[in-house]
């Protein structure tokens, strides 16, 4: 990922005269992410993010997110902290983009996470749930179950492009999970993205979570089976169990998870391989070479999805019931 939309030191400097942070000292693009515009800001008054989002975000969902990091931050959550315009407003705008500041945060992510860091994530996750059980809005998965179909639909046709049999077992997959797919159990925010880049440490200790910009509102068990995918398949696809039972007790030493959570854990994570395989899918079918959006191999996740399709009980994943 590169920057989609540069700014210049005379448009920051003037963005920032909204904010009271001092003058501008220094500023850099930071190429990671792939949804919007991020800069490192360097101020008078320390270090902080700018994020100008871009057509993929809607603005309307602007004020869930940026109040969803106000409360968790209230609430004892490490993770950025909006700041303020000297009007009390959170959202601005620079290049004709909207645009907001959050507080910078110190550490790294780990690109070869390690038993002790799965913990971490644990505990954090369920810590990040309970913390948002009484934030007042609300905002629609787009991509949950009801939202695959569509995107499916737009990478049908060519998906035998990237493997042979590729459209049968994702049909068959998606027709099982559509007809089966868990309802009625707890609801709350959800982080939705808690990928090993989106969450930093300072040695083994979890330091921050970052970027919430596919927060929602949602069923929490299915967040836990997003970091199942995440966080405990190593980097020839197999699946790492001790990394799952580190993450799953640690989670439920805080938040304990129902009798239905844990029957519903093995298809919530075929679920949350599917879903990441579709849009990794939609953007290798349809992203243009030389894009600035680096593409993902969507393959990654179908092998996740033959794995979880074997799972029969959350004890295979290692949780204690």
């Amino acid at each position: 990922m590169a920057v989609y939309t540069d700014i210049s030191e005379v448009e920051l400097a003037d963005f920032i005269k909204d904010y009271d942070i001092g003058e501008l000292l220094s500023y850099k693009g930071i190429a990671e992410g792939v949804e919007n515009s991020n800069f490192l800001v360097h101020s008078a008054s320390g270090s902080y993010i700018l994020t100008l989002y871009e057509k993929r975000v809607d603005p309307n969902d602007l004020p869930f997110f940026l109040g969803l990091m106000q409360h968790l931050s209230d609430k004892g959550i490490r993770c950025p902290l909006p700041v303020k315009q000297n009007n009390g407003a959170m959202i601005g705008e620079i290049a004709g983009r909207p645009a907001a500041l959050v507080t910078f945060l110190e550490g790294m992510w780990m690109r070869r996470p390690s038993v002790d860091h799965c913990r971490e994530v644990g505990a954090a996750l369920a810590a990040l749930h309970l913390a948002g059980s009484d934030f007042a809005l609300t905002r629609r998965n787009a991509l949950s179950v009801d939202g695959w179909r569509p995107l499916w639909n737009r990478a049908a046709e060519r998906a035998d492009e990237v493997e042979q049999g590729l459209r049968t077992e994702v049909e068959a997959d998606l027709e099982r999970l559509e007809a089966g797919w868990p309802a009625d159990l707890p609801i709350g925010v959800i982080h939705a993205d808690l990928f090993p880049d989106n969450v930093f440490f300072l040695g083994k200790r979890l330091s921050g979570l970052i970027d919430f910009y596919f927060a929602c509102t949602d069923t929490l068990a299915y967040d836990v089976a997003v970091c199942l995918n995440a966080w405990c398949f190593e980097k020839d696809n197999s699946f790492n169990l001790t990394k799952s039972m580190a993450l799953l007790n640690a989670y439920t030493a805080v938040r304990p998870l129902s009798p239905a959570e844990c029957d519903a854990l093995p298809m919530l994570a075929h679920g949350a391989a599917l879903r990441f395989m579709l849009t990794r899918l939609f953007d290798w079918l349809n992203t243009p070479e030389g894009s600035l959006v680096v593409k993902k191999d969507p393959l990654e996740y179908l092998r996740k999805m033959r794995f979880h399709r074997s799972i029969k009980s959350a004890a295979e994943y290692g949780l204690k019931l």
